[in-house]
């Protein structure tokens, strides 16, 4: 298949508000796909790469060489391309991959080079998101987009199952089910603004300490445990601790959900960071806790579509409490004793140091892969004022504009110093907005980054405060976003450093 086939229907998926319309575009494509391009096509069409990271900003892809003049590119051609830029490491690797991009662009029609640019950037947001083109597959095999959905979920991979169900047809589907050595996509929480608010959609539910680790899924069968990440990556030689734990559990055969976290002496949870990287480490030292909160399989049964309650009580007859979530059954979430027994909870468990609850419904199953409406989770919002310091030109779909902020706090000295960088939150109108004011304020401009007078402020929503060496405070927000503008304000009352070291503390 050539690329332009591909190219043209995210064009025209992106064309059509309609989702019968979007459905109808991917299952065309997805009909004249080879199966064993099934994988590569269908991830490019959900926005992503099957190589997940190039390292490759828009600095590396530099600017467009001359496009081709007819389409030639394949699909194959491209992602092999793409897995060669994936694999360049060591030094000169920033030169290789620019080298091998800029050949990849040159093989590329103008409308393949903007498509190219805007997946490997991020920024293919043509709709086409797994929910929908779960349902094209789906069309193009004449199989129930239900069924499709579960094979999906218990296949970890909507890649492989299309592959199978393009080869094979919808019997294929019958092959994904939940196994214990094959991971599964995690069900997710939405979030709600606040516990209350979370109660009343949620009605009878369990309020669980969220606790800011790194999700895990563990497998175990027999002394045989594995270990996969919330993406799927799998880690098993990097926590010893949790193979462990899995093997003393009163249980030979199991799939279990979880979190590793990193605790002090005194049981409080450590920096997000200190934990990410302990387990980004081959050869970390940091000690870590695996806590389970939910269990998915045990001893050959699937327990999938059994009740919260249920699969929980599963959970307890296997694991000690210390190796559980702490958590508070509120059958009855409307009346004023049990909510304020709740608030109570969620207050307790802030001043743990943990990052918020999660309520589950009682009755609900584990919709593995879906961010459904029976899990929520609470968070308090953190807000700072900082003032702009610069911002990067846009590329692919912000081409034209600044976006990506540079954001600074208020020094002891009067200056600002960096904290990071943020281009999430901003809309259209927005994006628009802060450009023009922007180029008003500019100071210096290398054609990339346009430094500016610090005159702006904004306010910026963040998750947390973590340590970083890439910034002169030490420290960077984690997840920032912009909430809105505060001309209201002048720099000098911008939050300072200490205030965002505070947080850190």
């Amino acid at each position: 298949m050539l690329l332009a086939d591909v190219a043209r229907t995210s064009r025209e998926v992106a064309g059509t508000a309609s989702r019968t319309g979007k459905v109808a575009a991917l299952a065309a494509l997805f009909r004249a796909t080879a199966p064993d391009e099934a994988p590569v096509v269908i991830t490019y069409l959900a926005g992503r790469l099957p190589q997940r990271r190039l390292r490759a900003g828009p600095r590396t892809l530099g600017g467009r060489p001359v496009p081709a003049a007819a389409p030639r590119l394949t699909v194959r051609e491209t992602d092999a391309a793409l897995t060669a830029v994936a694999a360049v490491s060591g030094p000169g690797a920033t030169a290789e991959r620019r080298r091998l991009l800029t050949g990849l662009l040159a093989a590329a029609t103008a409308e393949e080079q903007d498509f190219l640019i805007r997946l490997i950037g991020g920024e293919l947001r043509q709709g086409a998101l797994d929910a929908v083109a779960v349902d094209g597959l789906a069309a193009a095999a004449g199989a129930d987009p239900d069924a499709v959905r579960r094979a999906v979920m218990l296949g970890g991979s909507l890649g492989a199952v299309a592959a199978a169900l393009l080869a094979r047809g919808p019997a294929a589907l019958g092959e994904f089910r939940l196994r214990v050595g094959r991971p599964v996509l995690p069900m997710l929480a939405r979030s709600a603004p606040d516990l209350d608010a979370a109660l009343d959609r949620v009605g009878p539910c369990v309020i669980e300490e969220k606790l800011d680790g790194i999700r895990v899924q563990v497998h175990r069968d027999g002394d045989e445990v594995r270990v996969w990440t919330r993406t799927l990556d799998e880690i098993t030689g990097r926590l010893p601790e949790v193979l462990r734990a899995a093997r003393e559990l009163a249980v030979d055969r199991a799939v279990l959900d979880g979190e590793v976290i990193a605790l002090d002496d005194d049981g409080r949870p450590r920096p997000f960071q200190e934990t990410s990287g302990r387990v980004g480490s081959l050869r970390g030292t940091l000690p870590l806790e695996p806590v389970f909160f939910d269990l998915l399989a045990v001893d050959g049964r699937d327990l999938l579509g059994l009740p919260t309650e249920e699969r929980h009580a599963e959970l307890a007859r296997i694991a000690p409490e210390p190796r559980r979530v702490t958590r508070l059954v509120a059958e009855d979430p409307g009346n004023p004793g049990v909510r304020a027994a709740a608030r109570e909870f969620a207050d307790a468990v802030l001043a743990h140091g943990h990052e918020g609850v999660l309520v589950k419904a009682l009755g609900a199953p584990y919709s593995a892969g879906r961010r459904g409406a029976s899990w929520l989770k609470v968070k308090p919002v953190h807000t700072l004022d900082l003032v702009v310091l610069g911002a990067e030109r846009g590329h692919g779909r912000r081409t034209g504009t600044l976006s990506n902020l540079h954001l600074g706090a208020r020094g002891a000295d009067g200056s600002f110093v960096m904290l990071g960088k943020t281009f999430k939150g901003l809309t259209d109108a927005l994006l628009a907005w802060q450009t023009e004011r922007l180029r008003e304020l500019a100071v210096e401009d290398d054609g990339w980054v346009v430094r500016v007078r610090p005159e702006l402020v904004v306010e910026v929503a963040f998750d947390g405060v973590q340590r970083s060496n890439r910034y002169p405070a030490g420290a960077t927000l984690r997840f920032a976003r912009v909430v809105r503008y505060r001309e209201d304000k002048t720099p000098a009352e911008a939050d300072s450093v200490d205030q965002v070291l505070a947080l850190l503390r």
